[in-house]
């Protein structure tokens, strides 16, 4: 039963495509939009917050800490740094690479704090904020 529909409806819409024939100007070629300047780049489009992290990372700065930090190797005179904009933060360590299991302590500014399980040393610094 709906095959005979589906075949009526093909056979009243077939004639009306027929009627409205489309001709393509191949002598034309295709233009789009963006062929006269190509795709815009990242600094070409960005506006606002964006742009101005863009902007500081052209110039070396990093305002919103985006790039990976330094690391360090966690000794008592290299320490790893803790950025704070308070005295006193809480840090976690991952004692070992595989570990599932995170130790947290309290790293106060002014003074070299140790992990208590692992023994890598952190260091709490100031930090503005770039606003």
């Amino acid at each position: 039963m709906a095959f005979w529909r589906v075949l009526q409806v093909l056979r009243r819409s077939v004639p009306r495509a027929a009627a409205y024939p489309r001709t393509v100007d191949l002598s034309r070629p295709c233009v789009r939009a963006m062929s006269a300047g190509g795709i815009p780049t990242d600094e070409e489009q960005a506006t606002g917050l964006e742009r101005k992290v863009l902007d500081a990372l052209k110039k070396g700065e990093d305002p919103f800490n985006i790039r990976k930090p330094k690391t360090y190797p966690g000794t008592k005179d290299n320490p790893h740094v803790v950025p704070s904009v308070n005295k006193q933060r809480i840090v976690g360590c991952i004692c070992e690479e595989d570990n599932s299991q995170i130790i947290w302590f309290w790293a106060h500014e002014g003074q070299v704090n140790r992990c208590p399980q692992c023994g890598a040393h952190y260091k709490l610094v100031p930090y503005e904020l770039p606003h």
